[in-house]
């Protein structure tokens, strides 16, 4: 059983890693944007995630490709998107990658 929700759970992170922010170049997974996947013994999958700034204009596109992308993953029930903004996103959060992406090393 602990095998199949890890299974779930890098598939899950797989599929957060398409989806991008139209205006940052970067997937929101590695922007740590993503701050919790929680996956329930139903299989229903719950999300917090944040976003660079509150104000967002692509905030219900990103949300509603989140959503999408995850319910898509075979295994999975249903899919809840928590937005929320503690803590504050902050640029330390995201990954190398993504800092030398964005030129920031």
């Amino acid at each position: 059983m602990e095998n199949e929700f890890l299974r779930i759970e890098e598939e899950i992170v797989r599929m957060l890693k398409t989806v991008y922010d139209p205006e940052i170049p970067v997937n929101i997974y590695d922007l740590g944007l993503i701050y919790k996947v929680d996956v329930d013994e139903a299989q229903n999958v719950s999300i917090d995630m944040t976003f660079t700034a509150p104000g967002c204009p692509a905030a219900d596109y990103i949300i509603e490709d989140v959503r999408m992308k995850v319910e898509s993953v075979e295994a999975v029930r249903s899919v809840q998107v928590n937005l929320v903004f503690e803590p504050e996103w902050h640029r330390d959060m995201m990954t190398e990658e993504a800092k030398l992406e964005l030129g920031l090393l």
